[in-house]
């Protein structure tokens, strides 16, 4: 891990993941999430704020960015014993089977190297029934714009943690092994290429 890794990119992370725009998505999904919550790349703990810890009984956040998890750490001391976490990446978490009623995966699709196999976790440790919570940037509708996120990317990852513009969120969802309840895509202020933006409910399919 470089210095710029350890030291400059958490803060950077937190503080533009933290903007007006993410946190009004946030303040519209997190409440909606209960009982026993899985966070997928919970990074430096920006949902806390809007859990209803009336309705959540347990919150188990993921993450592989050390750096990130400290930040969240002294973030959760603020709130309820309800918040643990576990250095995992996204793509193996040893946690047992069907055991979730929530996952909460939030601007982390962007970055996680095989959003595929994270999605397959999400879906094993989900209850029958259980639902994914997500906000994510990703590929805009328009033509030109997906132009230069395509054209920017390569660059923007090695600047920001392995971020990629141009990831079609609703596809990977689907393909995934979930169905939408409820998906939003609109824009936020901010430049398109990164401001393009989903976010819903995505209950898991019965089969796959």
């Amino acid at each position: 891990m470089t210095f710029y890794e350890k030291y400059f990119l958490p803060k950077l992370l937190d503080c533009c993941c933290g903007m007006e725009g993410f946190q009004k998505k946030r303040a519209q999904i997190i409440p909606r999430v209960h009982g026993r919550v899985l966070e997928i790349g919970i990074g430096s703990g920006l949902n806390f704020d809007f859990y209803d810890f009336e309705k959540v009984d347990e919150v188990i956040g993921v993450d592989p960015a050390v750096s990130s998890v400290a930040i969240a750490k002294s973030r959760a001391s603020n709130f309820c014993s309800k918040i643990s976490f576990i250095e995992a990446t996204a793509e193996s978490i040893d946690l047992e089977s069907s055991t979730f009623d929530s996952v909460v995966i939030s601007f982390s699709l962007c970055t996680i190297p095989d959003p595929m196999q994270a999605l397959a976790e999400a879906r094993r440790l989900l209850k029958p029934g259980g639902s994914l919570f997500f906000m994510e940037h990703g590929l805009a509708p328009e033509p030109n714009v997906q132009k230069w996120q395509h054209r920017v990317t390569p660059i923007w990852k090695k600047i920001a943690g392995g971020c990629n513009l141009d990831r079609n969120i609703e596809e990977l969802i689907l393909a995934g092994g979930f169905k939408f309840k409820d998906l939003k895509k609109k824009y936020i202020k901010g430049p398109k290429i990164a401001s393009f933006l989903y976010y819903g409910e995505a209950p898991k399919t019965l089969e796959r």
